[in-house]
């Protein structure tokens, strides 16, 4: 399989991976031949990248972070809770009184903290393609299970883990207080209209600091946020210490799926583009001990990527070094000269050091 702009994609392609629908199912399944209508219909969902059928890669196998199952009951415990939030404003404090959700949350993420710990290889983001209308619930989705896993990787304990997961998943529920006309527009926000969208901190603080099964540190988590270690972020402006490991940690994590998510008034970063990003703002905007966790989490060239090596030869990423993320397996499919080779062939860049690669095929 290779991975693949969704503008790149041709009427006949075969998809390689399921997409999944908002709350967890499946939307089009692995093996499904897509058409013209298919692909306007995902473009209009915000789906950015396909993973498709390709013989010269066909072997490559992409182990999923987390089970179907996780995924599903995690996105359902979103909508619900912030679904309650928007629907009945004036009875926020009531979200977590029904104790089944209170449990169904903390379930599904031990569930997803288990699945994580046994996941051999780093985190390959870009593996499921998630159609959502609603960019809140799939964004909490992925903040939960990279904070989930870097919480793992930064040497939390169970308990820690576990209010990191319940702060990372519930960071964003105060934009439910926001006005839809501020919430879902379009375009970017006027400095009146950003100033609005930055009390949901606040809300997001205030309603969860009242329920009774979510961790006080979990609400600093809504809270702290979009607090910068310099002192320039909202809604306090806290430096360093002031501000929560845990809201460090999902400050990160939240950061870094903004800016590898498909938005309206600009395209997805690479993953490496996103860590570059981050490393430029550490110590001054986020802490660089979860930065440095976060790149030695997650696969920073997605499997069948298509990328050039500083030799001029080119191929795909085939598989990651979890210890190296910068340095992962590439399947040469072109000579320097541009030429398909006639037997491919990989090189293992932990063990090649003297091979870089110099640039990655973009996903727009």
């Amino acid at each position: 399989m290779r991975l693949t702009s969704i503008h790149k994609c041709r009427p006949g392609d075969t998809l390689a991976r399921a997409i999944y629908a908002e709350n967890g199912t499946v939307l089009v399944g692995a093996g499904v031949e897509l058409t013209q209508r298919m692909l306007d219909r995902l473009k209009q969902m915000n789906i950015a990248t396909l993973y498709i059928q390709d013989k010269r890669t066909e072997d490559i196998v992409l182990e999923t972070p987390v089970s179907e199952q996780t995924r599903r009951e995690a996105m359902s415990v979103i909508q619900t809770a912030f679904r309650s939030v928007h629907e009945f404003p004036h009875k926020w404090q009531q979200v977590f009184t029904d104790r089944q959700l209170g449990r169904q949350l903390r379930q599904v993420l031990s569930r997803m903290a288990d699945e994580l710990r046994g996941c051999r290889s780093a985190m390959n983001l870009l593996a499921d393609a998630c159609a959502s209308d609603h960019y809140i619930f799939s964004h909490s989705f992925n903040v939960t299970l990279y904070g989930t896993a870097l919480a793992i990787k930064s040497g939390f304990s169970e308990r820690e883990v576990l209010e990191i997961g319940i702060g990372a998943m519930m960071h964003d529920i105060g934009k439910m207080a926001i006005p839809d006309d501020i919430l879902k527009k379009p375009d970017r926000l006027t400095p009146d209209e950003y100033e609005v969208m930055k009390k949901h901190a606040e809300y997001g603080f205030e309603l969860l600091r009242r329920q009774e099964d979510i961790p006080l540190l979990a609400a600093h988590c809504a809270y702290q946020h979009h607090e910068r270690l310099d002192g320039t972020g909202y809604p306090r402006g806290l430096k360093g210490g002031e501000i929560h490991p845990y809201a460090q940690l999902v400050t990160v994590c939240d950061v870094f799926d903004a800016l590898t998510t498909h938005r309206i008034y600009r395209p997805p970063l690479l993953p490496h583009e996103a860590m570059e990003k981050l490393f430029a703002g550490t110590d001054t905007l986020f802490a660089k001990t979860f930065v440095e966790s976060m790149r030695d989490t997650i696969s920073l060239y997605p499997l069948g990527l298509s990328v050039t090596l500083n030799t001029g030869e080119s191929g795909v990423v085939v598989d990651s070094n979890k210890g190296m993320p910068s340095r992962p397996i590439v399947r040469i499919l072109y000579d320097e000269n541009g030429e398909p080779v006639a037997s491919p062939y990989e090189y293992d860049l932990s063990k090649r050091l003297q091979l870089m690669i110099v640039a990655c095929d973009g996903l727009v």
